[in-house]
């Protein structure tokens, strides 16, 4: 009995060993995973708890007009921010913070009491603003070196630029556009600290270095670019108009030499309302909305006599009409019940076709239309591209605004055929004129060229669509020869240089409602006449007084011409 005893004692006793020794197997095993095996992984988890980052912003790829001129660059600035259980004086860093930041004492106090990892008290600060917070030595109290765009020539192309926010991120313009190339990847910089939150001091700080990003060269030239500008701010005091929008390009190959749309605003401080109150809530954005807007892309206009060059283009190709063709104007046309009239009240009497694009005769082009008829007018319209974005690389394009085919009769025809009663972009007439004098190439107009490497050597170039066919040679050769007649003997005379061939339209049309009484003046001109190698055209928005475009649009561009056809003769048009 006793011995029975005995014998299942030890044998309780051997499986309890034997279970102790079993959990200390696993015990051992599982420490010897966590030490041996995994160990490197949860002493990097350790090290994570116990650090804290900060992150160093990558310097924004610099931008170059087409020549190396830098028009978007970066300043260097600073980031203050503060760490709570570092800060051993807090009355003294919101005394000193307020102070050199000239912030409130109670919004400095809100982020300094903070329990946060870290808080940015404010970014894009001066860097000598920020060496004098450094020299103060506070705990607690961290500067880091960062950088804030800027524009060295503050109002200049600001519509096509665009800027960044505080986060260094574009907001509009090719800021946005190029936004994945611009801005390269951010650094950090890691510090080591004890339970407390505390830095240690013998453990240094590690930092991972940002990567720059890449630089982009325009197709602008700055000094076309630059007087450009200059001519519309004059043009727009001269004339005491509302706006004054350019465009200056390459009809061969869509580069845009100058693109502006003044007034402009400051790169340097695009949220400058110039002091002006404002009630209601979202007023303020509008306001800057408009202010940012790009008349050039983002807004439609009626064309006026500028589309009869488009009608013009249809008419030949579809040999509607042929350049000797008689046709009689009185002053006026009938059309249904409609009495249209033309600019010239008195009539222009009997005349061929070439005389009625040199006279800018409505009667005329009235006539031309009726032949083409609306499916053949809507044909062209598309085969020409109207009905589709030009898909230049800037934001919020606007589209052509036209009757539907089935909605459009003969009065609607007509006046489409003049240039009015439908809407087009500025960069959508510009392009469409320029396929129709290159031969038949529609380019895609663009302000890019390629990203390059700090060195400056080619990173990416890009490329951009081009379709064929739109017109024949014959046409387009035909055209260029009808516009320069414009230009040397009709009513675009005012933009005639002697020495130089230059071919163009004028346009004269009335804004919306017809009782208003403003008008919108506008001259589109290209130069050789035989082989265009630059276009332009200027529109004048509700100028006061004279508002015809062959007094007020084409001296604007013979202007232009004058200073920057002699400079263009030296460029590689390729390049």
């Amino acid at each position: 009995m006793i011995k029975r005893r005995k014998t299942r004692y030890h044998k309780r006793a051997m499986q309890i060993f034997l279970l102790v020794l079993l959990m200390n197997g696993i015990l051992m095993g599982r420490l010897f995973q966590i030490m041996i095996i995994d160990g490197e992984f949860y002493t990097e988890k350790a090290r994570e708890l116990h650090e804290r980052e900060r992150m160093i912003k990558a310097a924004r790829g610099r931008i170059f007009d087409r020549n190396g001129v830098i028009v978007g660059d970066n300043r260097v600035v600073c980031t203050i921010s503060v760490i709570h259980n570092q800060i051993t004086e807090p009355e003294r860093v919101i005394e000193v913070l307020s102070k050199e930041l000239e912030m409130s004492e109670e919004t400095v106090r809100k982020r300094v009491e903070k329990y946060s990892s870290i808080e940015r008290i404010r970014s894009n600060v001066e860097i000598e603003i920020g060496k004098r917070i450094r020299e103060y030595n506070l705990d607690g109290v961290k500067v880091d070196e960062d950088y804030k765009r800027y524009y060295p020539y503050g109002e200049i192309a600001s519509k096509v630029l665009g800027f960044t926010g505080g986060d260094n991120q574009g907001i509009i313009g090719l800021e946005v556009v190029y936004d994945k190339y611009l801005q390269g990847k951010a650094g950090t910089i890691l510090t080591v600290t004890d339970a407390k939150g505390v830095e240690l001091e013998r453990e240094a700080e590690h930092r991972i270095e940002p990567i720059k990003g890449a630089d982009l060269r325009l197709t602008l030239d700055w000094n076309i670019q630059t007087y450009a500008t200059q001519l519309c701010e004059l043009t727009m005091k001269k004339t005491n108009a509302k706006r004054v929008s350019m465009i200056v390009m390459n009809p061969q190959n869509g580069e845009i030499y100058a693109m502006t749309d003044v007034p402009e605003f400051d790169l340097n401080a695009p949220y400058d309302t110039g002091g002006l109150v404002f009630a209601q809530e979202g007023e303020h954005q509008n306001y800057l909305n408009q202010v940012w807007r790009n008349g050039c892309i983002n807004d439609t206009y009626e064309p006026g006599s500028t589309f009869k060059i488009i009608t013009a283009a249809a008419a030949l190709e579809s040999n509607t009409v042929t350049t000797q063709d008689s046709f009689h104007c009185p002053g006026y046309i009938m059309v249904e019940d409609r009495r249209i009239r033309c600019h010239k009240v008195t009539g222009h009497g009997s005349e061929t076709f070439t005389q009625g694009i040199m006279n800018s005769c409505n009667p005329v082009f009235i006539s031309v239309g009726m032949r083409l008829g609306v499916e053949n007018f809507y044909r062209f319209f598309e085969q020409f591209g109207l009905f589709q974005k030009t898909g230049i690389d800037l934001p919020g394009e606007a589209g052509t605004i036209m009757h539907q085919m089935e909605n459009m009769g003969p009065v609607e025809l007509a006046t489409c055929s003049f240039g009015q009663s439908f809407q087009i972009s500025p960069i959508q007439l510009i392009t469409t004129v320029s396929s129709l004098i290159n031969g038949g190439r529609r380019i895609t107009p663009h302000l890019a060229k390629e990203t390059l490497y700090e060195d400056g050597s080619v990173k990416e170039v890009f490329s951009y669509e081009e379709t064929t066919g739109h017109v024949s040679q014959d046409t387009s050769e035909e055209l260029r020869m009808l516009l320069e007649k414009v230009v040397s003997e009709g009513g675009g005379k005012s933009a005639y240089i002697e020495g130089f061939r230059i071919g163009g339209k004028t346009a004269t049309s009335q804004t919306l409602p017809r009782s208003s009484g403003k008008y919108i003046a506008s001259f589109l001109g290209f130069a050789p006449a035989n082989d265009p190698q630059v276009i332009a055209l200027v529109v004048i928005h509700e100028p006061v007084g004279t508002y015809y475009g062959g007094q007020i649009a084409a001296p604007v561009i013979q202007n232009l011409y004058q200073n920057i056809l002699p400079y263009l003769e030296g460029m590689d048009y390729n390049r």
